[in-house]
């Protein structure tokens, strides 16, 4: 029989609606039964596409005996991270104030059946003992009657559990203290610390690739491109890494996209997964590289991504799904792998130039099986068509296989990421297609996430859910501003504004500055967190600065560059403490410190798009050039003086909120472009 999971709407939570666990979504059903029954709660967090977390519950979620014990002791909720990163955010800070080490997922936590506080937890536990870890079922019982016995002395812990939680907020910064320049620096100095100058990449296996860290030194080497000795370094640091993964297994060869992470040094064996929420800023950072180097390796991946993201994740109401799994056919990776029998059936005389072009002639790399990874380089023209005839066959093979699964949850943060991604793509490779992706991407989430004036959160089955969270807010704005230098729609802008004016009203801690990741309004947990260091996915506080200074600086609005300016100071000390960590943060403190230049280019479309393609031929990450057609009026703010003249084109350039005289030729605004370093 179903559970109460089956009425929901998280692929996640329904891969859990036949287990025998008695399990209930997050809510006050399940609080009003464990405070009713005097039971502890079991929080188990985890997503569709994680691997543990289907080990988990095949091994203990899908056994009736440990199901059995968890039904008899517990209150049992079953959370979908993805949908409820609030919740996640909460109880992955617990879990690492109470083991003193990282969280993941799964994650299993027991909390207080009377007020949803944790007393103990971990991650994975194994249904037999193994790894030093106990098997699950004794933990349950032993956890329990500890809750049992000891009702005061749980209470006395999770309540000074909780008491931690506001203590690890930073100390707000004297307002007259000047913001400098110091942590730009020293992030850049960490990274080269930790840098593999072989494999590229930071640190050692797992490797992650962390878009955020690789933007962060390409905008360093720019700054200083000018400078008597031009920081060549960061360059190499983030080519080299860029290389290596798009060389490497994390990167998909046959159908475009990244993986997960790299379980090893050398980027060559991925966890499988494949996830927006990582694509969509690859495939920024990748165009990004392409334009800052020429390098054909960047376009290449860049345009291979995209074509994934369209053909794999975007559902035909223009927006993206979440993720794909890491498993088929309930083994990791199947869905990828080859051996040199099937390949040299389906490629014939193209065979000998793929296989060694990608390993087939050595030996297996994974499971007694073949993960495709670039060995040899392309010989000449003729390989390289071989080599693209080769791929293309594969990939239809492969889509005879059993595809891993789906999570088509729409989220309205991973979709931001995604659309800016396509937007900086479509016009650094010159892909309409791409920008016009990301308009349909955004229209999609402005005419099915955006409910009563309030933004929401996920997308499925045709229902939104979920009061949106800071990071939805923020993307969204970062992405939107990417579109309109792409493809100006004023609609779009009112949208951009709408969602300053949101986490204005709704997110903002005017008092100590930055911005909290729950609205004011939004259900109460025992927590409200202020999320600033990057994670998975970028700090949601550093995009929003980031993006309502570039706002704030093209509408000439003081009160979003006084937002961006609280939040820095309200961050400070988590900046200057751990600036690497903090990467988001420093690249707002970067324009905060070295305005945007921002060019409005007003006249008919033909021309002015033609002068802000070619503007956007050069890779200058602070600024920002937008097209507005002459026909374009009641333009807001500052906008409004940017004015069209009949017959004419005009191009307005702006460092901040210094403008010059407006020019009339395209090689006038050449001369301005390369005047400056951007």
């Amino acid at each position: 029989m179903s559970n109460r999971l089956s009425d929901e709407s998280s692929p996640y939570l329904q891969q859990h609606a036949d287990n025998p666990v008695d399990w209930f979504p997050w809510g006050a059903e399940a609080f009003d039964e464990a405070k009713r029954t005097g039971k502890p709660i079991i929080l188990s967090i985890g997503y569709s596409a994680c691997h543990w977390c289907h080990v988990m519950a095949h091994e203990s979620f899908e056994d009736d005996a440990i199901a059995g014990v968890m039904n008899r002791l517990f209150v049992n909720i079953k959370v979908d991270r993805e949908e409820r990163p609030d919740v996640d955010k909460i109880y992955q800070t617990a879990h690492q104030l109470i083991t003193q080490r990282g969280g993941g997922w799964p994650l299993t936590m027991f909390l207080d059946g009377d007020t949803q506080k944790p007393f103990f937890g971990g991650t994975y536990f194994p249904n037999k003992p193994r790894h030093g870890m106990p098997a699950f079922d004794d933990l349950l019982e032993k956890v329990a009657a500890y809750y049992q016995d000891q009702r005061d002395e749980v209470k006395k812990q999770s309540d000074e559990l909780v008491s931690v939680f506001k203590r690890l907020e930073p100390a707000v910064s004297d307002a007259n203290m000047a913001l400098v320049a110091a942590p730009l620096q020293q992030a850049r100095d960490t990274f080269s610390g930790s840098f593999d100058r072989e494999f590229g990449g930071f640190g050692a296996a797992p490797k992650f690739p962390h878009a955020t860290t690789i933007d962060r030194l390409l905008r360093h080497w720019r700054a200083s491109a000018n400078a008597t000795e031009p920081d060549l370094d960061a360059l190499f640091m983030a080519t080299l890494t860029l290389t290596r993964m798009a060389e490497g297994g994390l990167f998909d060869h046959v159908g475009g996209g990244f993986c997960r992470y790299s379980v090893d040094q050398h980027w060559q064996i991925p966890h499988f997964e494949k996830m927006l929420y990582d694509n969509g800023p690859l495939l920024a950072i990748y165009a990004q590289g392409s334009l800052a180097t020429g390098d054909d390796l960047f376009a290449y991946a860049a345009n291979a991504t995209a074509d994934w993201m369209l053909a794999d994740m975007q559902a035909d109401n223009g927006g993206f799904f979440s993720t794909r799994d890491a498993d088929s056919e309930g083994e990791e990776g199947l869905y990828y792998l080859w051996t040199p029998q099937q390949v040299a059936s389906l490629l014939g005389d193209d065979y000998a130039v793929f296989a060694s072009r990608f390993g087939l002639n050595a030996a297996a790399n994974f499971e007694g099986q073949w993960h495709l990874t670039v060995r040899e380089p392309i010989a000449d023209k003729n390989a390289h068509e071989s080599i693209e005839r080769s791929k293309k066959i594969l990939l239809a093979e492969r889509m005879t296989r059993v595809a891993p699964g789906r999570d088509e949850k729409q989220l309205t943060a991973w979709n931001g990421l995604a659309i800016r991604g396509l937007a900086i793509a479509g016009r650094s490779l010159d892909r309409p297609e791409l920008i016009q992706a990301a308009a349909d991407a955004t229209d999609f989430v402005r005419q099915n996430l955006l409910k009563d004036g309030r933004l929401l959160a996920s997308f499925k089955d045709g229902k939104a859910r979920f009061p949106a969270y800071l990071d939805d807010h923020a993307f969204m704005l970062d992405a939107v501003l990417e579109l309109l230098q792409s493809r100006w729609n004023s609609e779009h802008l009112e949208f951009a504004i709408q969602l300053a004016e949101l986490m204005l009203e709704h997110f903002e801690d005017k008092e100590r500055g930055a911005f909290y990741f729950t609205a004011n309004d939004h259900e109460e947990l025992i927590h409200r967190p202020k999320s600033l260091a990057d994670e998975a996915v970028p700090s949601g506080n550093g995009i929003a600065a980031f993006a309502l200074q570039r706002l704030g600086f093209l509408l000439g609005e003081s009160r979003y560059l006084d937002a961006a300016e609280r939040t820095l100071r309200g961050a400070w000390q988590a900046i200057a403490e751990y600036p690497h960590g903090h990467v988001s943060l420093i690249s707002a403190l970067e324009e905060f410190l070295e305005h945007p230049e921002v060019i409005i280019i007003r006249g008919k479309s033909e021309e002015i798009a033609r002068w802000r393609d070619s503007a956007a031929k050069l890779y200058a990450p602070r600024r920002l050039v937008f097209a507005i057609d002459a026909d374009e009026v009641d333009l807001p703010g500052a906008l409004a003086e940017r004015k069209a003249v009949a017959g004419e084109t005009l191009a307005y350039k702006c460092v901040g909120t210094h403008c010059d005289l407006p020019v009339t030729s395209w090689e006038a605004l050449a001369e301005q472009i390369r005047e400056t370093s951007i």
